[in-house]
Order: structure tokens, then sequence, then C-alpha cells
């Protein structure tokens, strides 16, 4: 049937894509330099460290309010605004000339990152048909890891021509553009909610529109939702463990068998290109078979790989498990954003997918905790194991849960032939 794949690609490719790729090419130009350009400005070894942890905090800190500014501003106005704000934030970091402008610049882009990532969700989860949703959510996944990707080589002459801190230029570009692909690729889309009619409220009356979700408070969506919250989103939270927890223990474990950062380097590379050609199929599996059959495999294949990290000994053994990781990871591509798209409300929507994101956030900022905890008491092998026994027992869990939140049990979703479905 051609109608699914048209409208994946006409309706959503452009709009939704577009700017996310553009915008990730920014990201992957800056995400090397921060630590380089405080040690620029004079800032320790330690103090260039931390500076790599504030842009995830400032995320971390913005992602629920980040969520009822999108209800309130709409989706495109959002992507438009924080793409300029993320672009105004890398040309203050451009001209900085001390660790206090630095700082300030590296906090807002994090702050602008949690917004557009989270207003390009909730704008494909409104428009994405539910029999292609998952490809939609892991092809989303896939173009911002290919834009990562390219970022680094973007900013590489530029750096070599003008210095460390210019790599923040090509942030401002991407910013820039981004924000202009947005504003005219999404047009009025974020006026109209094609997720599903309005529900009609208890009593009778007038129905609720797309409009009244901004009136709907985030403890009312959490309230509303906390079973799922509590099941599925404690399946988010090890999702976000396990894919933290590997560029973790994967680099300290390669230093501590002998391999070079140059070797280290070469096997997250291995393991970045296994991802990035399993994005599509993932979603294939996902959109065909169900969510767990993609959810389960993936935390089954990073947390044994953890488990059997501290058996390797050597580039080739630690290049063989990163790898199958990698695997593992690219099998999940768009499982967290597909997860949260299935449970969302129409109503409060983007403050749904706000606490979402804030469930994997947990994930992501917990697994170096827990590394570094068990790491105190034992050692990294020790750590490893613990991480990868975590991961697993999610395994289980969601082979539990996610059946009966499988969308395609639900029906068909009636779809008005009079809604705007692209641009």
């Amino acid at each position: 049937m051609p109608a699914p794949d048209e409208f994946s690609l006409r309706g959503i490719a452009l709009p939704a894509f577009g700017p996310t790729a553009t915008w990730s090419i920014g990201v992957g130009a800056t995400i090397p330099v921060v630590a380089l350009s405080a040690r620029g400005l004079g800032a320790s070894v330690a103090v260039a460290a931390a500076f790599v942890l504030i842009e995830g905090l400032s995320a971390f800190a913005s992602s629920l309010p980040a969520g009822s500014l999108v209800a309130r501003v709409g989706e495109r106005r959002a992507l438009v605004g924080a793409a300029v704000l993320d672009a105004l934030g890398a040309a203050l970091a451009v001209v900085a000339q001390n660790l206090w402008v630095l700082g300030l610049a590296v906090a807002l882009m994090g702050t602008t990152g949690s917004v557009f990532l989270l207003a390009r969700q909730s704008w494909l989860t409104a428009r994405a048909p539910v029999h292609v949703r998952a490809r939609a959510m892991s092809t989303m996944g896939g173009v911002q890891r290919i834009g990562l990707f390219v970022g680094p080589f973007v900013a590489a002459p530029v750096i070599v021509i003008w210095g460390t801190q210019a790599a923040y230029a090509v942030a401002v570009a991407a910013g820039l553009s981004a924000a202009v692909w947005a504003w005219f690729a999404l047009r009025d889309d974020d006026l109209a909610d094609v997720d599903a009619p309005p529900p009609m409220p208890a009593g009778g009356g007038r129905p609720r529109t797309a409009r009244s979700a901004s009136q709907v408070r985030l403890v009312d969506v959490v309230r509303s939702h906390r079973r799922v919250l509590s099941t599925i989103g404690l399946g988010v939270v090890l999702i976000g463990i396990a894919r933290q927890g590997r560029f973790i223990v994967v680099p300290l474990w390669a230093e501590s068998v002998g391999v070079s950062s140059s070797g280290t380097a070469v096997i997250f590379g291995i393991a970045g290109a296994a991802e990035v050609l399993l994005f599509y199929p993932a979603g294939s599996v996902m959109d065909r078979f169900g969510r767990v059959w993609v959810a389960v495999p993936f935390l089954a294949v990073l947390g044994l790989g953890m488990v059997a990290l501290p058996l390797t000994h050597g580039f080739v053994a630690v290049a063989v498990v990163s790898t199958v990781m990698g695997v593992g990871n690219g099998l999940g591509s768009g499982i967290v954003q597909t997860l949260g798209a299935d449970a969302a409300p129409v109503a409060g929507r983007a403050q749904f997918l706000s606490v979402w994101r804030f469930l994997s956030l947990i994930g992501q900022n917990g697994a170096p905790l827990l590394v570094s905890a068990v790491t105190v008491v034992a050692s990294l092998g020790a750590a490893s194991v613990v991480l990868g026994l975590v991961v697993l027992a999610g395994a289980p869990l969601l082979a539990r849960w996610l059946p009966a939140h499988d969308p395609r049990r639900r029906g068909p979703v009636p779809v008005d032939p009079n809604e705007r479905l692209g641009p």
C-alpha cells in the first residue's frame, strides 16, 4: 500500500527531519570542544570537565518546564524560538572572554536543546499515524545521530583556521538554518491538533480544542497517567541507564586494558556505524510486530554486553563487545520517543512528553552515579557487571508491560479528511 509511505515522506520528512538534521550538526560541532574551550580560557582540567556537565544539567532542569512552554506557544514557535536562542548561545560562546560567559552560553544551549527536542517530538507525535509512527520516530533519531556524526567534521576546518571557540560558529549557522526551516516548513501546523478528534467534556457541551491543552497542569498529567509512568516509565529510566552507561564503562574499561585513546575512538566509530545502519529497520520491526520486539532485545543485548565487558582484554575483544552493544543500541533507535508517543494524551501531550523525557534523563544522569558508587567500593569491572544486571532486569518487565500498551490493539485511528497532514 503506497499511502503510508507517501504520507511519511511528503507529510513528515521535510518539516520534521530537516530542522532536526540541521540543528544536530551544530550540536555535534560543539560537543567535542566544550572542555577544550574552557581550558583555552584558563580552566583547570577538573573545571573543564565540569563544564561538560553544565549543558546536561541545564537540559535536565528545563525538561519539565519545556512541556508547559511548548503547550502554551505551540510546536512551531517553540522550535523556531529554541533554534534562534541556541544560535544566540553559540554566538555568545564564540566571543566569550572568560569562563563565566562561556558557562552561561553552554547552559543556554542546554536549555534550548531541551525545548527543541520536546517540540519536535510533540509535533511528530500528533502527525505520524500509528502504522508508521515507530518508523517516523526511529528515523528522527537516526537523522539526529547522522547530524551529530557530521558536526565534528564540519567544525574541524573551522577550528584549524580560527581556533577552538570558532567551532561554536557552526552551531550559530545551524541554529539559524533550523529556525528558518521550521518556520517555513511547519507553517500553521502548530495551530491544529491532528492526532485525534477533540473529546467531548463530561455532561455534554462544547468539545475541548487543542488550544485547551495549554491549560492542562503538569501535576494533573502525572496523576492521571501514573500507571503508565510507573510501569513503562520505569523501563524508560532503564533505557536511559543503558545508553549512557555504555558511554561510561566502555572507554574506561578500554583504557584499563591498555587501549589507546585513538583506539577507543575507533571502537566507538565502528559501533556508531552499526547504530546508524539500523535505525530504519528498528522502526519497521516496531510498526510490524510491536514495540516489545525492539525494547526487550535492546535491554538484553546492552545488559549482556556490560556483563561481558570485564571479560575482554585488548583492542579486538573490547571492539567486538562494544560493536554488539552498538547493534543493540541501534535496534533501540527511537524506542523512547515511540513509547512516549503511544502513551501521550491529546490534551496535555507536550506536558506528558516532558515528563517522559525527564524519566529518560533520570536514567542518563543516574548511570554515571551508579558506576562511580560501585567503583569506589569495588572495581570498574564490578560496576560494569552491576550496571548490566540493572539493565537486564528491565527486559522481563517491559516484556510483561508493553503488549498491553501496543497501539495496534486499539484499532484504526479516525482521521478527519479535512485536516492538513503536511505542509
